[in-house]
């Protein structure tokens, strides 16, 4: 099975038709704070088996909304993603010309944290984060017993991502029904390792980020329960993610790809080619969760027949299962032997 997938893929670097670029000696990445470690390490894999000797490839972790700008202003040639592209950046893309491949590469479980010696924090539900977030509390809920009567009269330290963060528009469109209801008074950033340090200084902090941040920093950072729509109070985990159990807060994650680039640039295929015959093994050593070998045998379909646009339509999706949310983003280009 991978070995008909490293073919496909390898014969896909080959067929593709080839015109010399100038930009071929040097790749520039950029977006999702979140996948961000996925093809850091991509990249250092890539880098070790020497077919990137003759490629610079560099890597900044900017936030999704900040990464598609760069993308859909033709200024990078492949961005990460913590959600799908937005009606607003496909006209964008559209009017620069940008024809992209939308590539699901992972899920990941949007993990909500306090500092490791918070012992009287285990659970929340979504109406208590929303009580936290919402646009409405800013200046209003300061302390932990306005959020739970059971909770004790101490101030409140809340950490999050800023407004060019994807994670920050599915958290919020999760929680509190808009990617824009959001609370601006915390401590923002587009670097998550700034949001785990701002909570592991702080005994009454809390804040939220990448399921692979959070296993990284265990040490300093204890996860907090999430209850679903059934009342469970679920931990964030690879398990729970693919028992469809931990909700509303897992998300695909992604890669978009300019096409005319990687019709033209030898460099961007050969790694992207190599990215997408490791993926599985590069998303686990990330501490993400791979999706299923039968679908990553689709993404490979999309990549190698060019399939352009998202299967999306410009909306983030919320609350779906893993299995919802691949039929959307797969189905509508599925040849007849696939479905």
């Amino acid at each position: 099975m991978e070995l008909r997938r490293s073919f496909f893929l390898a014969s896909f670097a080959l067929a593709s038709t080839f015109i010399p670029s100038a930009s071929a000696a040097g790749l520039s990445i950029a977006g999702s704070s979140t996948v961000y470690p996925i093809t850091s390490l991509a990249i250092k894999k890539f880098n070790e088996t020497g077919q990137g000797k003759n490629v610079s490839i560099s890597l900044r972790s900017t936030g999704s909304s900040a990464g598609f700008r760069d993308f859909c202003n033709n200024k990078i040639p492949l961005t990460n993603a913590s959600r799908p592209i937005s009606s607003k950046e496909i006209i964008a893309c559209q009017q620069k010309g940008v024809n992209f491949i939308e590539l699901p590469i992972a899920f990941d479980a949007i993990t909500v944290v306090a500092n490791q010696s918070n012992r009287w924090l285990n659970s929340l539900t979504p109406s208590e984060l929303s009580r936290l977030w919402s646009k409405a509390s800013q200046g209003k809920v300061k302390n932990w017993n306005q959020v739970n009567l059971d909770f004790p009269d101490k101030q409140i330290k809340l950490c999050g991502p800023g407004k060019d963060s994807g994670t920050f528009d599915i958290f919020n469109k999760a929680i509190n029904k808009s990617k824009t209801n959001s609370r601006s008074d915390y401590k923002s950033s587009e670097d998550d390792n700034v949001i785990v340090s701002c909570v592991a200084n702080n005994s009454n902090a809390l804040g939220y980020f990448g399921f692979s941040y959070f296993l990284n920093n265990r040490s300093k950072l204890k996860a907090i329960r999430i209850v679903n729509s059934k009342g469970n109070a679920i931990l964030p985990s690879v398990a729970a993610v693919q028992k469809e159990i931990y909700q509303p807060l897992s998300r695909p994650l992604f890669l978009y790809v300019n096409d005319r680039s990687l019709r033209n640039n030898t460099s961007l295929r050969n790694f992207i080619t190599y990215y997408l015959r490791n993926v599985e093994q590069l998303v686990t050593q990330a501490n993400y969760i791979p999706l299923q070998n039968a679908t990553y045998r689709l993404v490979d379909s999309k990549l190698y027949r060019h399939i352009l646009g998202t299967s999306f339509g410009g909306k983030i999706p919320v609350g779906l299962t893993i299995g919802q949310i691949l039929q959307t983003s797969f189905d509508v280009h599925k040849k007849p032997q696939f479905r």
